[in-house]
């Protein structure tokens, strides 16, 4: 099991329709998430800054080119491209971040 951790940010003042957003996901993108290995998904929110915080466990199987690629999350991406900051092709605009420390 592998763990991943990225950064995001919100346009402000989204904070409430992202929750919502989050809140109703698509089964069909629950579904994908699980099935490509994403067995735990959190995402927080630090108010002042609109910065999200993800957090991911991953299989050691996991293949992180196959979701960028997914019709499900392509269509998700556009979804969600007017509340965030993105790249070109409607991806969140992240930045990925190093572990320094864990404790189990």
């Amino acid at each position: 099991m592998k763990r991943n951790a990225f950064t995001m940010k919100l346009i402000k003042g989204n904070e409430q329709e992202y929750k919502k957003r989050h809140d109703e996901i698509w089964p069909e993108l629950s579904k994908l998430l699980s099935e490509t290995g994403i067995s735990e998904y959190a995402i927080f929110l630090e108010e002042t800054t609109s910065t999200l915080f993800a957090f991911q466990k991953l299989s050691d199987n996991f293949d992180e080119a196959l979701l960028p690629k997914h019709p499900i999350v392509k269509k998700w991406w556009a979804y969600m491209a007017d509340i965030m900051e993105t790249n070109a092709d409607n991806s969140p605009l992240s930045k990925n971040l190093t572990e320094v420390f864990y404790m189990d």
